[in-house]
């Protein structure tokens, strides 16, 4: 509650009051240090913005953190890249959202662009060519591990066990089946789930008071990209704004939706060129959600690779510049929460259906003796995800220069 001589309540939720001022250097240094260094996906981001904010300057406390990364994970799109821009957006209102969002994604998103150079050309060189098969063939393991690894929390948190598994299987037939669609099944299991526990009481409340405009704006966005563009471009823009906007539980969630829109709806790029953009996105820093760069790249090169990163991660910053003085509110929803209940588990379902429709990718045997290893090594020897992916590339390298190509 504001107190004589306070910041107005309109002007604090620009720059929160309660915690120390840093400067907008300090913000593009350290998210920016952190963007260059945080390979690993969205548990190594946490950790180095634990690390940085709670443990080293103590800018925020550990309760406040903890909450952040719950409201993050109820909120469609990448929860680690929103978790940095709302940590910014504590330390330096808008302007730190801003600055400590976008180095955080940049350094990642120039070495992503820069490697799908090489990768998805045409005629790349055997060395290339052998990499990406064998960081490829590893690729549905690494889906099977970050679903994995969110079952046993879900399986906590769940109120119906015979939903949670209807859940469950319907987001992972859906991304094996129909991944063009399944957004739509997502959203579905969501209301379920919000219709299960609540009824008919959820149409007698209002949802948003004076938010709905901002919502409505939100909404707009990707009609006013459709609009303002055209042929191709708008077709990227509108594939990277599903990405963003509408992805639960995390980067691998949109893999079908992205292979079905880039390899067999558009034909932006083949079935092989898909999973080593899935690698790149694995095996450079920052958010996992960089791989629609890729898929923008080639669909309509630099410009499509820069248009698709900038509409897939524009959701993020609009829900952490208009929702973040609302964060604690959001956390205690229970509308919130029982949609996540049921969005959730069909996001964890769908990451599992993606590695079989990355496993039909693979064409050479001997990537199937890959994907095995590569199983072995994220799930009981747990080894991480980057020294799993490049053994495997240097696996396929090895074969391809011994063999003078990647077939057997």
């Amino acid at each position: 509650m504001s107190q004589p001589g306070e910041t107005p309540p309109a002007a604090a939720s620009d720059r929160p009051s309660d915690v120390p001022r840093v400067s907008l250097a300090t913000v593009l240094r350290e998210w920016g240090r952190i963007g260059c260094i945080g390979f690993g996906g969205p548990p190594a981001h946490i950790r180095l913005l634990r690390q940085l904010c709670v443990e080293r300057r103590s800018w925020l406390d550990a309760r406040e953190f903890e909450d952040a990364i719950a409201v993050c994970n109820l909120m469609p799109g990448p929860a680690s890249t929103q978790l940095a821009i709302f940590c910014a957006w504590r330390l330096r209102g808008r302007a730190g959202a801003l600055v400590g969002g976008a180095a955080f994604i940049i350094p990642g998103l120039i070495v992503i662009l820069a490697l799908s150079v090489p990768f998805v050309a045409s005629s790349p060189p055997l060395w290339v060519l052998g990499a990406g098969a064998g960081a490829g063939a590893a690729v549905p393991a690494v889906a099977v591990q970050a679903g994995w690894s969110l079952l046993g929390p879900s399986r906590r948190n769940r109120a119906s066990a015979v939903r949670w598994l209807a859940y469950l299987a319907a987001g992972l037939a859906a991304a094996a089946t129909i991944g063009a669609w399944l957004v739509l099944v997502l959203l579905g299991c969501g209301a379920i789930e919000l219709l299960a526990r609540y009824g008919p009481r959820l149409g007698g409340e209002k949802a948003g008071g004076g938010d709905g405009t901002r919502l409505h704006g939100f909404l707009a966005a990707p009609a006013f990209v459709l609009a303002a563009g055209g042929g191709v471009l708008a077709s990227v823009a509108w594939v990277a704004f599903k990405v963003g906007a509408l992805a639960f539980g995390g980067g691998f969630v949109i893999i079908p939706l992205m292979q079905a829109d880039a390899v067999s709806r558009y034909h932006w790029m083949t079935g092989a060129q898909f999973l080593n953009a899935v690698a790149l996105g694995q095996i450079t820093p920052g958010p996992v959600v960089q791989t629609v760069a890729v898929v923008g790249y080639a669909a309509a090169g630099l410009a499509g690779g820069l248009l698709a990163a900038a509409v897939a991660f524009t959701p993020s910053f609009l829900i952490v510049l208009f929702g973040g003085p609302r964060f604690e509110q959001i956390r205690g929803n229970q509308r919130a929460r029982a949609f996540l209940d049921g969005a959730g588990p069909a996001a964890i379902g769908a990451i599992l259906g993606s590695a079989i429709t990355l496993t039909r990718e693979l064409t050479h045997p001997w990537q199937y003796a890959v994907l095995a290893g590569a199983l072995a090594l994220l799930l009981p020897l747990r080894r991480g995800v980057v020294l799993t992916l490049l053994s495997a590339a240097a696996i396929g390298v090895t074969i391809a220069l011994a063999a003078g190509t990647v077939s057997p």
